[in-house]
């Protein structure tokens, strides 16, 4: 029986294995990664952490699990809030989402570009379309739109949102922004798609 010390010590050693992970994959992703790695930016040696996690595989897919929901989690009871209209819900996500990115700008890349490697064990696992697919933000797309697929609402609001955090590095290597300026534009954008998205619902 473990003791209440070894527990912690325990929790301890997992707790920095796992922010250890987080740091290595999302700089390096998964292909890019070795076990020793994260081993070297925990400070431990291979074996401790192989006792932990096993292997390499369980724990990518344990912090690609946490980085995906922290990617959706912003969003998700906004879309299935059945008390709130639907232009209050777009405003809710242009404000939590940009707030969200702002704070974990390589979050965008490292999900995407891992989704393609590993997208059916980790989307069968979180049923994120299904939640999506019968959020209370969709019911309320068809009966504003019935005419439109309400997909092209989630992929316009989605790409509005993330696609300027994907594209950070591209402005400001071509001098088209620096951070703090793209730190305004942000601030901007949280205005400014609300009214994009009206004018786009609103449309003949």
């Amino acid at each position: 029986m473990k003791t209440e010390k070894k527990i912690e010590a325990d929790l301890s050693t997992e707790q920095k294995i796992m922010e250890a992970a987080r740091k290595v994959f999302t700089q390096k992703g998964y292909s890019g990664t070795r076990t020793r790695d994260i081993a070297e930016e925990a400070g431990i040696n291979l074996a401790l952490l192989n006792y932990y996690f096993r292997s390499k595989e369980k724990l990518f897919q344990q912090v690609m699990i946490e980085k995906i929901q922290q990617f959706f989690s912003v969003i998700a009871p906004i879309f299935m809030d059945a008390s709130s209209d639907l232009e209050t819900k777009v405003e809710r996500i242009a404000s939590n989402y940009i707030d969200m990115l702002s704070e974990n700008p390589d979050l965008p890349i490292f999900v995407l570009s891992e989704i393609r490697n590993n997208k059916d064990q980790i989307f069968t696992r979180l049923n994120v379309g299904k939640l999506v697919q019968h959020s209370s933000l969709v019911q309320q797309l068809k009966e504003k739109r019935p005419d439109i697929n309400p997909l092209h609402f989630i992929i316009n609001i989605l790409g509005m949102l993330v696609f300027p955090f994907v594209a950070q590095p591209v402005l400001v290597t071509t001098s088209m922004t620096d951070p703090e300026q793209f730190k305004v534009l942000m601030e901007e954008r949280k205005r400014l798609i609300p009214i994009w998205i009206k004018t786009i619902l609103s449309a003949e």
